[in-house]
């Protein structure tokens, strides 16, 4: 017999699907052709049917739409009885979704509801004989597992961004792709209300950055981070930190990469002043590049690192950012 499809959850934010999102959809076509299953996209909330034509052009065979007003806003309430039921009342084999923040708790609360678990921060995927593998890190990054879903129950998987590529669009699908489905919850039964968003302009994510500069005990201070800000704006990165440096106070938790904070896998990671330990390493260490620069030479950092730069950051990064200057023309 074969296997029920394959669902991918597309996270996206007032309109707008996160670039996370397409990198999943092409891990799940790929197993769909592993499988020869069908690739489903699910997407809920406001522009959903843009963003369903979106996910037809990028690979899914077809989409599950859901545009109601309780939707408008992410609400875990809402979009788990929604996601749950329809996994009930489906059997999918599988339902892949990015590792972001609404993903994670969505993927969580859908995964209780329907009686199985969840295989997180997935870094690989293959199929052989028809089951579905998963390769995840563990142990803070220093090992990879691999494994599989319990037999008869549909498999929960959430993917690390920047870990698989992402597809390009290509010819646009019939609109009959399409299926809207009713949402499951009332408003009046929604206990949650959102009334509004805190934004911060001008800064790059980290989650989506393909650089980012970090900097960690050894700036010294809030200060310290001017130098490390000013490299980031001119490589037009994302600006990261140690826990050190925000359990100091001296910049926002917003901005933490590690296993108490964001799991990052850039193109580039220069790590300033930071030690490298094991927390650190946790959320960085598949960072394709990393630089780093601290004055001990011994510190465990550099082990990781490709390339290392033993001297003052102080010294060292407004000379690098000057360089970069130069050679952009700036």
């Amino acid at each position: 017999m074969m296997p029920a499809n394959i669902w991918v959850y597309i996270d996206q934010f007032q309109g707008e699907a996160l670039s996370a999102s397409w990198e999943t959809l092409g891990a799940a076509c790929e197993l769909g052709t592993g499988l020869q299953s069908k690739v489903v996209a699910l997407v809920f909330g406001v522009n959903a049917a843009a963003i369903a034509g979106e996910a037809l052009a990028r690979g899914a065979t077809a989409a599950l739409i859901c545009d109601d007003a309780t939707l408008a806003d992410f609400r875990v309430e809402a979009y788990a009885a929604l996601l749950s039921g329809l996994v009930a009342a489906r059997q999918p084999h599988a339902v892949l979704a990015p590792a972001t923040a609404r993903a994670r708790e969505l993927i969580a609360t859908a995964a209780i509801d329907s009686e199985t678990t969840v295989m997180a921060d997935a870094i690989g995927l293959a199929v052989q004989d028809g089951v579905v593998l998963v390769t995840r890190p563990v142990y803070a990054g220093k090992l990879l597992c691999t494994a599989s879903g319990v037999g008869g129950l549909p498999l929960f998987v959430t993917l690390r961004p920047r870990a698989f590529p992402k597809p390009s669009q290509g010819a646009v699908a019939p609109a009959d792709a399409i299926e809207r489905v009713q949402p499951a919850l009332a408003e009046g039964a929604l206990r949650v209300k959102v009334t509004g968003y805190d934004t911060v302009a001008g800064q790059v994510s980290l989650t989506d950055a393909s650089i980012i500069v970090s900097g960690g005990r050894g700036v010294g201070g809030p200060e310290g981070f001017g130098p490390v800000r000013e490299l980031a704006n001119v490589l037009g990165g994302a600006m990261g930190a140690s826990r050190a440096a925000v359990d100091a106070g001296w910049i926002a938790y917003s901005h933490q990469v590690g296993q108490t904070g964001k799991t990052v896998a850039p193109d580039l990671y220069v790590a300033c002043g930071i030690s490298g330990a094991i927390q650190h390493q946790a959320g960085m260490r598949t960072s394709k590049i990393i630089v780093a620069i601290n004055k001990d030479r011994e510190a465990p950092i550099f082990k990781l690192a490709k390339y290392g730069v033993v001297g003052d950051l102080f010294e060292v990064l407004p000379a690098l950012s000057a360089e970069v200057r130069r050679r952009l023309g700036r």
